[in-house]
């Protein structure tokens, strides 16, 4: 049976070995091997530890668990962007667990949070333009893609980007919809 709860600051280093793990899975030709490979968990967890800290009033870290751990996350940062609205900028599932429901349930959690908390109801997020099966996803969930730009370095440091990698824009003019 799947619990959702908000994050707090003792889940940092699960949703950071998490988010690594992600990261080697999808980011592999937009990352660099050496970087995916070295030691970005340490990268992570500060990043997490930072995040669940001191979450400030407009962030939502909402977590999935299961019988195994942590079975995926998803944070929100509301009213993020004037014309775009909240910004979903992380939404990872276990590998074990894609396909089975929880990055919907992350989906129309955050989609609540929105219509509840954020003073613009529209949502977005950046997706690689490699990850092909994230843009599926999203497309079934209504979102659009509205823009491509490039990825910036991980960390600032150009050498962690192989070439110049795309990322993609998908928005939701009204967040609200994914809590149905």
């Amino acid at each position: 049976m799947d619990e959702y709860r908000m994050a707090a600051s003792d889940d940092a280093r699960d949703v950071a070995s998490l988010h690594a793990d992600s990261w080697r899975r999808h980011y592999r030709g937009a990352y660099a091997d050496s970087y995916l490979d070295g030691d970005i968990l340490s990268d992570r967890v500060r990043v997490w530890s930072e995040r669940l800290d001191a979450p400030g009033d407009n962030a939502v870290t909402m977590l999935v668990e299961d019988g195994a751990g942590l079975a995926g996350f998803a944070h929100l940062i509301l009213d993020d962007d004037l014309r775009w609205g909240s910004l979903l900028d992380n939404l990872h599932v276990r590998r074990d667990r894609q396909r089975t429901g929880v990055g919907t349930g992350l989906l129309r959690r955050v989609g609540a949070a929105v219509a509840e908390r954020a003073q613009n109801p529209a949502m977005y997020l950046w997706v690689q333009e490699q990850n092909q099966d994230a843009q599926r996803f999203y497309a079934a969930m209504g979102g659009t893609c509205v823009e491509k730009a490039l990825i910036g370095p991980p960390g600032g440091v150009p050498g962690r980007l192989v070439g110049t990698p795309g990322k993609l824009r998908i928005a939701w003019p009204d967040g609200s919809v994914l809590a149905a």
